[in-house]
């Protein structure tokens, strides 16, 4: 009996490995992917094929320590930070705005600069929004909470920011992650045509959105103008076939797709790996989404449960809107896909929920 309770108290304090395992290979396979679809463009931005592939390893650097930090702080300690975690995010959401240190860029304004390192604080705010309604809900299920914070972000991040992308995948996640906690299903009819009719309304006040809805509905009717983007995803996919043109060997990564190191990466991947290896990250997605699932489920602490769901929702359904855009089944929109798109603030932030995940996973029972 005393070796019987001696496995289960190291099964109990150690981390998940599999999460973990399947987490660094979804890591190292970007690192491989953002070199191959960025040498091309950093050639052509800095004269420095490994331009953008030497930042994200830096990246991939901070975000591993950061890992590893949050995996050996006890997730419970998050409960008594999320407010002021929250309020400093909002503080990086607005400064944006302060001439100097914001970015703009596409007409938007997402991006912060502090000296030489950019950082685009509606990934953050993701990460510290599910640690608030995590520690909020952990208590009471309350309604006007997540109403809050929800209207906020839209306003910041839609209307004043233009970045329609990052607001679905917050908005999507607190609302789910609100009838998960218990929330009452009534809401949800009262919610849903609320927030459709919100949703539409951005977007038809809008040109460009409303360009990208006509795209959705036709991938090929303005190949040379509103539905260039998207037309040359799906060529690159299409030309990838069953296996693939082979690693390195995409032509569409020759200044044929926009944004092809970040949100439109998965485009590069199905057209070199082809169907197969395309469907095989998408294997490893799913098992990473389960496994984070389970560490929920294991989870004896309310705080802790909640937490683990609402960062594992929010990373698969960052996922499921980045892919479903890129293969036309959502309109497209500008958001990474987790682990592998180049960009810093997303990957450390990324990592930073999975070290939560494994600390709640050392945890359970």
């Amino acid at each position: 009996m005393k070796k019987i309770g001696s496995l289960l108290k190291s099964q109990t304090h150690s981390i998940d490995t599999p999460f973990l395992v399947s987490t660094m290979v979804l890591v190292i396979f970007g690192l491989v992917m953002v070199y191959d679809a960025s040498f091309v463009q950093g050639l052509k931005d800095f004269n420095d094929g490994y331009f953008y592939i030497k930042q994200q390893l830096i990246w991939a650097f901070l975000g591993i320590i950061s890992m590893i930090f949050f995996s050996r702080i006890d997730y419970k300690k998050l409960k008594f930070l999320a407010i002021p975690l929250l309020i400093f995010s909002f503080i990086l959401l607005l400064a944006v705005f302060i001439p100097g240190l914001g970015v703009a860029g596409g007409g938007a304004h997402r991006w912060l600069k502090i000296s030489r390192i950019t950082i685009q604080p509606a990934e953050i705010i993701k990460l510290t929004g599910v640690i608030y309604l995590a520690s909020v809900f952990s208590k009471r299920v309350r309604f006007i909470p997540v109403f809050t914070l929800v209207s906020l972000v839209t306003i910041i991040t839609a209307i004043l920011q233009k970045d329609l992308g990052s607001t679905l995948v917050f908005v999507t996640t607190a609302t789910l992650l609100y009838f998960i906690s218990g929330g009452p299903l009534w809401h949800f009819l009262v919610i849903l045509p609320a927030g459709l009719a919100g949703f539409l309304a951005l977007i038809f006040t809008s040109g460009y959105r409303s360009k990208r809805i006509l795209a959705f509905l036709d991938p090929f009717s303005d190949t040379q103008g509103s539905t260039y983007h998207i037309s040359q995803v799906l060529i690159a996919l299409g030309s990838g076939g069953l296996f693939g043109l082979g690693l390195g060997h995409s032509r569409q990564k020759f200044e044929y797709i926009p944004e092809v190191s970040t949100d439109s990466i998965f485009g590069i991947i199905g057209e070199e790996l082809g169907f197969l290896g395309a469907s095989l990250l998408l294997i490893i997605f799913i098992f990473v989404v389960l496994r984070g699932f389970k560490i929920a489920a294991n989870c004896p602490d309310p705080f802790g449960r909640i937490l683990s769901l609402g960062l594992i929702c929010w990373l698969g359904i960052q996922i499921v809107v980045n892919l479903s855009s890129m293969t036309s089944l959502l309109p497209l929109t500008g958001v990474p896909l987790p682990f592998i798109s180049y960009g810093g603030s997303a990957l450390v932030v990324n990592l930073t929920a999975v070290g939560i995940l494994l600390n709640i996973s050392k945890q359970t029972t």
